[in-house]
């Protein structure tokens, strides 16, 4: 019998396509996050400054998901606020793109931050803060957007619900030759994100008022 004759085979059904891995979440490496802490300390001491720190008994403890929430006056604030958390929380900031050049941009992504686009919904930086969330780790956001902002940003409480985290706020402000970081209470991720966003603005400006003073 010729090759023609025989029946042809049944193609054989063409495999699956496996989906894709999700990326891990951004490592932190200690000794590097700890090394940016102090070192970013350095310009507080040696201006005669100091931290104060009030309301840790207000952050869960290490290992649960978490997003802290700060105003935003200087370039100081996340180094500041990082400082101001209890041992074993590793603060991963969403930083704006431009601080990721050459050198500096490894060193921030070494102390675990990671980068977001300013200019618009950055639907990259929200997936890798629901990856930080997912493994247990703390996200840090400034609602504001800039330093001196006023207008809140509906980002922080679309993060928190979506990676079922509390959200942690955290007033920073400078009085004299203190520098002042208040945590409050943990806000639930429940209720709608315009009503969270509203309620967190509402303690960020009570927390961002230095201790001793009135609104």
């Amino acid at each position: 019998m010729s090759d023609a004759a025989l029946p042809e085979k049944p193609a054989a059904p063409s495999a699956a396509k496996a989906p894709a891995a999700e990326p891990p979440a951004p490592p932190v490496i200690p000794w590097v996050y700890r090394l940016v802490v102090d070192t970013t300390y350095l310009p507080v001491i040696f201006s005669g400054m100091h931290l104060e720190v009030h309301g840790r008994e207000h952050v869960p403890p290490p290992g649960t998901p978490l997003v802290v929430a700060a105003n935003h006056v200087s370039a100081l604030d996340p180094f500041l606020v990082a400082r101001a958390l209890p041992p074993g929380r590793f603060l991963q900031f969403m930083a704006k793109k431009e601080l990721f050049v050459p050198v500096i941009g490894d060193i921030i992504r070494a102390g675990g931050s990671f980068p977001v686009d300013r200019s618009g919904n950055d639907l990259g930086a929200v997936r890798t803060s629901l990856r930080i969330l997912k493994a247990g780790g703390t996200v840090g956001i400034f609602p504001q957007g800039t330093r001196g902002g006023h207008e809140m940003q509906g980002g922080v409480a679309l993060i928190a619900a979506k990676g079922r985290a509390p959200i942690l706020p955290a007033g920073v402000s400078r009085e004299g030759k203190r520098w002042i970081v208040r945590f409050g209470a943990p806000i639930p991720p429940r209720g709608g994100i315009k009503a969270i966003t509203g309620e967190l603005g509402e303690v960020l400006s009570t927390l961002a008022v230095p201790v001793g003073q009135r609104l």
